[in-house]
């Protein structure tokens, strides 16, 4: 399947759209070929958005000379990884669907989105807009759309039926409503962001 997301201005990057199968369970997503990895560098997560099956396990590799702590306490994956050094790894397994938006509770410039699905059929969109969700099988479908800044009413009103058949291969055009950028959190323990101090252990490897 193929599509193509734009929002009012260009293309949409990482728009994620998934196919659940109506009236039938979805098979078992077969394992990644590859670790799955959300790492820290440059005081930013690779990649901000990362798409997973339900049951996988995450890497959380620091790839910078200092320490984190990344933590997600909201909706979906609830976890803290506590405070860790420049070229270790935390693993996290995403054991049920949802959204778990990711933090460090050091850096409050720093977050991501782990979305854990029950079916197979999903993708994401790459910077020219373009949506491919490999093989899917004749049948019908429920298509779920999200997107970090659009509304949820709006991808709410996305939602919709779908039918595969042997001569459908296209998703069409997904024009995506984007609301305005926002990445105000609060820390692991609900409370503003305070500047670390220059010395401070907690923010730079000598």
């Amino acid at each position: 399947m193929h599509g193509d997301s734009k929002s009012e201005s260009d293309h949409a990057e990482n728009v994620v759209v998934w196919l659940s199968p109506v009236g039938t369970a979805p098979p078992v997503a077969p394992s990644a070929k590859q670790p799955l990895r959300l790492a820290q560098h440059n005081k930013s997560f690779e990649p901000h958005v990362l798409v997973v099956p339900v049951g996988s396990v995450v890497q959380f590799p620091n790839r910078d000379p200092f320490f984190h702590n990344v933590f997600s306490l909201f909706d979906g994956k609830r976890f803290d990884l506590g405070l860790y050094e420049a070229g270790s790894v935390r693993n996290v397994s995403f054991d049920r669907p949802g959204i778990s938006y990711i933090f460090c509770n050091i850096h409050a410039e720093m977050s991501a989105v782990v979305i854990a699905l029950d079916t197979p059929y999903f993708g994401i969109s790459n910077r020219k807009g373009e949506i491919v969700i490999p093989n899917v099988p004749v049948g019908r479908y429920s298509m779920k759309t999200w997107y970090e800044t659009a509304p949820t009413e709006t991808l709410e009103n996305m939602s919709h039926e779908i039918s595969v058949t042997e001569s459908s291969s296209t998703l069409g055009v997904l024009p995506i409503s984007a609301g305005p950028a926002t990445t105000a959190h609060k820390n692991k323990y609900g409370m503003e962001y305070e500047p670390p101090a220059p010395d401070s252990p907690a923010y730079e490897q000598h």
